[in-house]
């Protein structure tokens, strides 16, 4: 049995996503709206393949950078978050919090299919998608995926894949 296990990990400038958000917190509280400069960072384990590489860099660039410039410019709203309601229209999408209102038009939000935009759930979607893209765009599986998001210098979080 091979013991070795190899890691790669991609950070590069061109992994960032400027986004607006707010969050409910402490339970019944909502944050103001504001926006931070992203940045992504993946990890990923398993054994080296017949070429001796884990997995092309250029590759894992491509697709992740394919989910961060999604999410670049835009307004990101959390479609499962049972405090913040959403209601969409072609045009616009209506949000509301207790007596808050705002409405955004419709092309400048992603809807993310999550409880809140946190960092950390932020990454949990960017390494889901990321682990689906890599699957069905390439027929990879690592042993063990990691994305970080940071959404402030020294101020990030982390997701990692769970027996994937």
């Amino acid at each position: 049995m091979n013991a070795e296990r190899y890691q790669i990990r991609i950070a590069k400038d061109h992994l960032v996503f400027c986004a607006g958000h707010f969050i409910s917190y402490e339970g019944d509280k909502c944050e103001r709206l504001h926006g931070h400069n992203y940045r992504a960072a993946v990890e990923i384990e398993g054994p080296l393949d017949a070429n001796y590489y884990l997995f092309d860099f250029i590759a894992l660039k491509r697709l992740t950078k394919a989910i961060t410039d999604e999410l670049d410019h835009r307004m990101l709203l959390a479609t499962r978050n049972v405090l913040i309601k959403l209601e969409e229209s072609p045009e616009r999408v209506r949000v509301t919090y207790r007596g808050r209102e705002w409405v955004f038009p419709h092309g400048d939000c992603v809807l993310l299919p999550i409880e809140n935009t946190t960092a950390e759930l932020l990454a949990r979607y960017i390494g889901q998608r990321l682990l689906a893209s890599l699957n069905t765009e390439c027929n990879f599986v690592p042993d063990l995926m990691r994305v970080e998001v940071e959404e402030n210098v020294g101020q990030s979080a982390t997701w990692q894949s769970a027996d994937v």
